[in-house]
């Protein structure tokens, strides 16, 4: 059984504004929510100083967006100094949560930076209207790790978070987004080194759907080529090309998985998903569903954002018998 994603026509939907300081370069890896009829954008942001700002969009169709002039949430301190990155937004017993990622010049935790001379934060902010933002806190401090995402719901009087220790997605639990008990952690799925496109590296994507058969994720993944050297170069090739698939976990126990398709469901084809900041790329944050449509929003080749669609009928097949 074979199944993919289909892009949208006229894509890319969101460009850089050569005109703004903030934004002029890169704009990708969105968050999308859909919420009082209107399509809502945060979306990452690279600008004069290559800092990276999280933007707002609004949207009445998912495709024409209207956008602030400034970025809603942007560097506070030493832990976030270098930028703050990939959001993720879910609604949650009324009030809205991002996830992102805190890059700094310092580091939290013991030994060695995980960074160049500082470290990353998986974080958590609160919002009642999607523009200004509260900081929580991070799920962990000193490690490498990131791609985290909040289920739209508590499971078990819970919140509940995917997060990554590389190479493995790691599921989280907590009573307050504040404190996430080590106990209440536990590896879900990793790489498949018998697999052609997800044997170096898995992540999370989008907040997870919650259907009749299960939570419909969508994940990233990519294999490492390295190639030999040539009498050219003298020196050897690494490439990576990041594709999306799917899994479907457990609803009433998110760590089972209930089945995991072997084949991606989308990689990139266009020349702006093949060539850009960071080449061979497409990452999705943001999966929405209006209807029985399901808009799969993603950064491409680390650049411009991009549009991909399907059933959410087929979308389940594949994830279920895939």
């Amino acid at each position: 059984m074979s199944f993919r994603l289909e892009r949208y026509p006229t894509n890319p939907v969101l460009l850089p504004n050569p005109h703004s300081d903030w934004e002029c370069y890169n704009v990708f890896n969105p968050s999308v929510i859909y919420h009082n009829g209107l399509f809502h954008m945060h979306y990452r942001a690279q600008g004069l100083d290559w800092i990276s700002r999280i933007g707002y969009a609004v949207s009445t169709d998912g495709i024409a967006w209207s956008r602030l002039s400034k970025p809603i949430m942007e560097p506070h301190d030493g832990t976030d100094s270098r930028g703050v990155e990939d959001p993720r937004v879910v609604k949650i017993d009324g009030t809205f949560y991002m996830t992102y990622t805190a890059y700094g010049r310092e580091f939290q935790g013991k030994g060695a930076a995980t960074h160049l001379f500082g470290g990353i934060l998986p974080m958590i902010a609160r919002s009642e209207n999607l523009i200004t933002w509260e900081r929580i806190g991070p799920i962990v401090v000193g490690e490498d790790n990131k791609d985290h995402v909040l289920f739209p719901r508590k499971i078990g009087g819970r919140f509940v978070a995917f997060h990554r220790r590389w190479p493995n997605v790691w599921l989280a639990q907590s009573e307050d987004l504040r404190t996430w008990p080590e106990e209440w952690m536990a590896p879900i799925y990793g790489p498949r080194q018998d697999n052609s496109w997800d044997a170096t590296s898995v992540g999370s994507n989008g907040v997870p759907i919650e259907t009749e058969h299960g939570w419909l994720c969508l994940n990233h993944g990519y294999t490492t080529v390295v190639e030999g050297a040539t009498s050219l170069t003298g020196s050897t090739h690494v490439t990576r090309m990041y594709r999306l698939g799917v899994i479907l976990l457990d609803l009433h126990d998110p760590t089972k998985v209930i089945h995991r398709p072997k084949e991606p469901i989308f990689w990139p084809e266009e020349l702006w998903e093949l060539r850009g900041d960071v080449p061979n790329v497409v990452f999705n944050n943001g999966t929405v569903v209006v209807g029985d449509e399901v808009y799969v929003y993603y950064g491409g080749a680390d650049h411009v954002v991009g549009l991909a669609t399907s059933r959410l009928a087929d979308l389940v097949d594949y994830a279920r018998f895939g």
